[in-house]
């Protein structure tokens, strides 16, 4: 039965939710200002932005099955102490080692709070319901990516760059105290903890996390390398282990369900395809167009608000068509829209690009409620946190791997598509090629650098709509097109072993 304050609940989880999504992207504009005021330099402004994902990564599968073990509520409470506390500590940091060193514990909170927003609302609701709640879960997280940098900008404007990590400390003690007012407690069936489990998947999904973000900077050197050794390593271990233990983490008939592993690819190629070509946006919109830092985090609020729409037409949708094929129609919606991204040349302004936005938005809001309602119902309530988790690691291990692969595709595309005699100097990044033709004063090399960077923008574009295609492909033949059995069947029939 759906619990009776099941619509108060999810107004909770979404509080939560809106904390970590703001957290995470609120940051992107106070770089210049840790490094004027704090002194850090490149390498700190890396750790400062990569210790919060990497500790997220690396502890998510453990707390999702700790939530499952102590309590989802627990953890869900926990979680937001930790990240208010890291936050207001962080605000008042002296040193960029201190300003780290609170990332990290930020990315800790954040990695114990995050699957219970997802886990809880599975207990809460029934089948009828819960494709809806998903749909206000997912437009809550897109509205915190739009919303981050632009409340950021706000900050910037007017107070000093604490201001961007006290923000969180309100909207935590908010989810904080909802948690303890409405939200029920929840847990699987007691089982023994799994200290092997515990340890290979963090050291797994720790070096796997770093060896990809470094990758674009570094390359294939030494320490990178080896990260991906130790991570094969970890996480081939983790597996066997899992396969074998009779309490495990994760259960591995999980992996034998077409649906959760249909839903879970399509994730990754949801999020790998999407990752770089907004990254590369944020690039075309400042040094491309001219655009403030406040302006090209407005520029992308048609994308919020056709996500929002969209959420509600396939929530209405739902009823008649199955979430394979709102899935599917949902990333060729992505695929045309990257495809019409790849047609910005250098004559055009903004309007082409809002319209591949809009469109993108159309497709995002169509699939991702419907992916996330497929895979999570193919996760029985007991393994809610654990399953959560999950989903939420191949989110963050998919966009990871977008960024690190079609960045690195971007930087050498533009690299390639500059006319030979330009200076080296100019040819490592757009940010670098202006900054060469200012120093020089070349207009001509501005304009070229711009030309390039379109052009490379313009191959992104292309690999992430065929990636997107792949998708939908991958989608239509894996995934059943009615619908699935109710986790109780589901339980019965395929985790009676586990």
């Amino acid at each position: 039965m759906p619990h009776p304050r099941r619509w108060w609940i999810l107004g909770v989880l979404c509080m939560a939710l809106l904390v970590l999504s703001v957290d995470n992207m609120i940051l992107t504009l106070a770089i210049p200002a840790f490094m004027r005021e704090l002194g850090a330099g490149p390498g700190d402004v890396q750790w400062i932005l990569d210790a919060y994902i990497l500790v997220f990564a690396g502890l998510l599968i453990t707390a999702g099955s700790l939530s499952d073990r102590y309590g989802r509520r627990r953890l869900l409470i926990i979680g937001l102490v930790i990240l208010g506390g890291a936050s207001l500590a962080a605000a008042f940091a002296t040193q960029p080692w201190q300003l780290i060193a609170c990332r990290a514990l930020m990315g800790a909170g954040a990695a114990l709070a995050m699957p219970s927003t997802l886990s809880v609302l599975i207990v809460v609701f029934d089948d009828n319901e819960r494709r809806k709640a998903m749909s206000v879960w997912g437009m809550v997280s897109m509205v915190g990516l739009v919303a981050g940098p632009t409340l950021g900008g706000l900050l910037l404007q007017h107070f000093w760059w604490g201001s961007v990590f006290l923000v969180n400390v309100p909207l935590a003690a908010l989810g904080i105290i909802g948690a303890y007012a409405v939200v029920p407690e929840s847990r699987g069936p007691a089982r023994r903890a799994d200290p092997l489990g515990v340890l290979s998947s963090i050291t797994g999904m720790a070096a796997l996390v770093w060896a990809i973000i470094s990758l674009p900077h570094a390359g294939w050197s030494a320490p990178v390398v080896i990260a991906m050794g130790v991570a094969v390593v970890a996480l081939v271990a983790f597996a066997r282990w899992q396969s074998r233990s009779r309490h495990p983490m994760v259960p591995p008939a999980l992996f034998r369900d077409r649906e959760f592993t249909g839903a879970a690819l399509s994730v990754v190629l949801l999020v790998f395809s999407t990752a770089a070509v907004q990254l590369a946006l944020t690039q075309f919109l400042q040094l491309v167009l001219g655009y403030g830092a406040m302006a090209a985090a407005l520029a992308f609020v048609p994308l919020a608000v056709a996500v929002a729409a969209f959420n509600l037409v396939g929530a209405t949708l739902a009823g008649r068509f199955s979430n394979k094929a709102l899935i599917v129609a949902g990333m060729l919606l992505i695929a045309a829209a990257q495809s019409v991204l790849a047609l910005i040349g250098p004559g055009d302004g903004y309007p082409l690009l809002a319209v591949g936005l809009v469109v993108m938005g159309a497709g995002t809001g169509l699939a991702t409620p419907s992916v996330y309602a497929t895979l999570m119902g193919a996760i029985p309530k007991e393994h809610a946190g654990v399953g959560s988790a999950v989903n939420d690691t191949i989110q963050q291990g998919g966009m990871a791997l977008g960024v690190a692969a079609l960045g690195s595709l971007l930087s050498a595309g533009y690299s390639a598509a500059l006319p030979a005699g330009v200076p080296e100097a100019a040819r490592t990044s757009l940010t670098d090629g202006l900054a060469t033709a200012a120093a020089t004063g070349s207009a001509d090399l501005a304009r070229v650098a711009r030309e390039a960077f379109l052009s490379s923008m313009s191959s992104v574009s292309t690999a992430a709509a065929l990636l997107s295609v792949a998708g939908s492909v991958l989608a239509f033949a894996v995934l059943r097109g009615r619908a699935p059995a109710s986790p109780s069947d589901r339980e019965r029939k395929t985790y009676a072993t586990t």
